[in-house]
């Protein structure tokens, strides 16, 4: 996760007051690897049909964690030291003892995020969400062009209900923040959509690099941006970023490289370097588990599993094979990434596209625009 803003400005929101005050010059400790933020995807059950899922939802995992194997679960959180949890899916309002799974969580002092479509939170849920305590409750929303982000999540009036999701939880006082998967289609819309996320009232924007996992390695080739295109998101969010510091944050995910563009117009390049490998990523800081009880580096990294909390306890299976993602710069052979001069601090982006549009999962991340824009490999970006 690169905090933009934090980088850009210095200031945050919704980070702030889940992590406390952090920056480059104090990079935050809210996390680490033994006691990692979890993404916990509990369910496969969705009313969406997404053509990017990464876990291909739909129907429901008949080898799903019992409520009583979650409770269990939880408690293992408990003892692990895990700060907060990612309450996704699937979608994780369909699972039937989502409240009481998050209440139990909640009594023990452990964090909650909701990363949902926001189609499901009527007034009444987002007045339970406010109760048990969530810290924050993260909406997909695409685009602001109803027919892109209802074909892009395949039925017809998600934007609508999202809509109204967004505006059920702001109206109960929740922390609120829109995801946007970029892709080629609608990189070059941001400026608009930020503009509006401002006035809708949310406090936060996470963009999403479109990944390959699950149904994302199916699509073509027209969904992936051009490092041209990638030169003018990165700018404009920049630009955003500034423009509504303090009031709104914008994050991004599964790109490590913006914060290498960020660090290379700064400056102090040196230390925005560091910062950026503190933030963490797949394996470092953050790992997910699946509906079944098995455990990932991240929610999209399903090819290398850790283990399985029906079989292991969280702690031991922690303990062992996440170096691949700590030390990756040791394991990179593809020639950019692995001749790359900021492989530490990046780690090569992301792993998922490597493997599913690559073919080798130590190969080059075939999105990461950096040697298009540094040409000598360590020239400063006008």
């Amino acid at each position: 996760m690169i905090p933009v803003s934090t980088m850009v400005t210095g200031r945050g929101t919704v980070s702030f007051k889940i992590k406390g005050r952090y920056g480059v010059d104090k990079p935050s400790n809210f996390s680490e690897v033994m006691r990692p933020i979890v993404s916990w995807n509990m369910t496969r059950r969705c009313n969406l049909k997404c053509l990017h899922c990464y876990i291909d939802a739909g129907g429901e995992d008949p080898n799903e964690l019992s409520t009583r194997e979650a409770m269990e679960l939880i408690d293992q959180f408990h003892e692990v030291g895990v700060p907060l949890i990612l309450m996704s899916g699937g979608e994780p309002l369909m699972r039937r003892d989502f409240m009481d799974l998050a209440e139990y969580a909640s009594s023990l002092g452990i964090k909650l995020v909701l990363s949902t479509n926001g189609t499901l939170i009527t007034k009444e849920v987002a007045r339970r969400l406010r109760a048990i305590g969530f810290s924050y409750v993260g909406i997909s929303l695409d685009s602001i062009e109803e027919k892109y982000h209802d074909e892009f999540r395949g039925v017809n009036g998600a934007f609508s209900l999202a809509l109204a999701g967004i505006r059920n939880s702001l109206s109960e006082g929740l922390d609120v923040g829109l995801r946007f998967t970029v892709t080629a289609l609608n990189i070059d819309n941001v400026a608009d959509y930020v503009d509006f996320a401002a006035s809708l009232g949310v406090r936060r924007i996470t963009f999403y690099h479109l990944s390959a996992s699950g149904r994302a390695g199916r699509l073509g080739g027209e969904w992936w941006y051009t490092p041209s295109q990638y030169e003018r998101f990165i700018n404009t969010i920049i630009k955003y970023a500034e423009k509504y510091a303090g009031k709104l944050e914008i994050e991004t995910t599964l790109a490590p490289y913006d914060g290498i563009y960020i660090a290379m117009k700064s400056e102090n390049p040196s230390e925005y370097l560091r910062f950026v490998e503190s933030t963490g990523g797949c394996g470092r800081k953050i790992i997910s588990i699946y509906p079944n009880g098995d455990v990932y580096p991240c929610q999209f990294i399903d090819f290398v599993k850790l283990g399985n909390v029906r079989r292991n306890k969280l702690r031991d299976i922690l303990v062992n094979g996440l170096d691949l993602f700590i030390n990756t710069e040791k394991y990179l052979r593809g020639p950019k990434c692995g001749n790359c001069r900021f492989k530490k601090e990046c780690k090569g982006g992301d792993r998922a596209r490597a493997y599913y549009l690559g073919g080798d999962m130590y190969g080059d991340d075939p999105l990461c625009p950096i040697p298009s824009l540094f040409n000598d490999g360590g020239s400063k970006v006008n």
